[in-house]
């Protein structure tokens, strides 16, 4: 019985053909032309790795490059010492074999997205994690970072996860040009085989950044199943262009700015009409009738616009009121 291919190795096939990568152009005689292709040897998982990041998730780069440039901020205000991250590269891999890929990864953080399908993994390698615990209880800047080949204890996980926190606001702000989401570390381990976010033979996003703090240096690296980047495939796309540039840029930020602007509110109680002469003769003591109904609800002015209708009344010791209707 002939193999049957999975959805994702017929993808990999179908994106191979539209590459060119693979010929549809067949002679007469049943012949691709120039050479023949045996189909039985092509092996999918090897090609589909062969494609870059931009191809698989594109413009995804952006975002870890604006997560990089916010935590490094977030670091630097947050432990007093000038931090810069760099990303270095993305890659894609099993996620079994990328965990088993070194016999230690440091402290390893599980992340849960509250609008995404699955989490994802921040990882501190060895180096940096000893030297952001080393910071953060108080070591000077001028001892050289200790080099330690043991995993973290208990202990020195909790110290680590604080730091770690941090990151998911971050994420947040980086992932909102395309998602609203809230970020959460579940947990911080120091042992891969606890940290199982996906299936062993599922693949995921890796992307590995170099973490400075004066002379010291580690590395950082983020996870993603490509299943939790599926849902946002399709506004990745479109990140870079006109339309949602200029949303992101000016609808939102108009929107939330204008939510911040002050205005003009009065409660009116009646409106009488006097000359000048009038106001000018007006002595302490004097009576001014109002056309006003006692019983009737207060006008409430937005800017000079009637919006509301109210009641008056006390609260706290103080003169209020109380709306009971929207002027249309």
């Amino acid at each position: 019985m002939e193999p049957i291919l999975s959805k994702q190795e017929i993808d990999d096939l179908l994106s191979a053909i539209r590459n060119g990568r693979v010929s549809t152009d067949i002679e007469d005689d049943g012949v691709v032309s120039n050479y023949t292709i045996d189909y039985t040897n092509i092996d999918l998982f090897k090609m589909s790795k062969r494609q870059t990041a931009e191809q698989r998730v594109p413009n995804f780069d952006i975002i870890l490059d604006a997560y990089a440039q916010n935590y490094a901020i977030s670091l630097t205000n947050l432990l007093q010492r000038t931090f810069a991250i760099t990303r270095n590269s993305i890659e894609f891999s099993p996620f079994q074999e990328f965990l088993l890929s070194k016999d230690d990864l440091g402290s390893i953080g599980v992340l849960n997205f509250s609008n995404l399908k699955t989490g994802a993994l921040v990882i501190f390698d060895p180096s940096l994690s000893f030297s952001l615990i080393e910071i953060m209880l108080g070591a000077s800047i001028e001892l050289d970072s200790l080099k330690l080949s043991r995993k973290l204890t208990t202990i020195e996980l909790n110290v680590i996860k604080y730091v770690m926190s941090q990151c998911c606001g971050d994420l947040d702000r980086a992932f909102k040009p395309i998602i609203n989401q809230e970020t959460t570390l579940l947990k911080v381990e120091n042992n891969q085989r606890l940290v199982s976010i996906t299936e062993p033979e599922s693949e995921v996003l890796i992307g590995y950044f170099t973490v400075t703090v004066g002379e010291t240096s580690g590395e950082m690296i983020m996870a993603f199943p490509l299943s939790t980047l599926e849902p946002v495939r399709e506004p990745l796309k479109d990140l870079l262009s006109v339309k949602t540039s200029a949303q992101n840029l000016w609808h939102d930020t108009l929107q939330r700015e204008a939510c911040e602007i002050y205005t003009q509110i009065i409660a009116q109680s009646g409106v009488i009409n006097l000359t000048v002469g009038d106001v000018a003769r007006l002595q302490p003591g004097d009576i001014i009738d109002l056309d006003y109904d006692p019983n009737s609800p207060l006008r409430v002015l937005v800017e000079g616009q009637l919006k509301f209708f109210a009641e008056p009344g006390t609260h706290n010791g103080k003169k209020a009121i109380a709306l009971t209707g929207v002027y249309s």
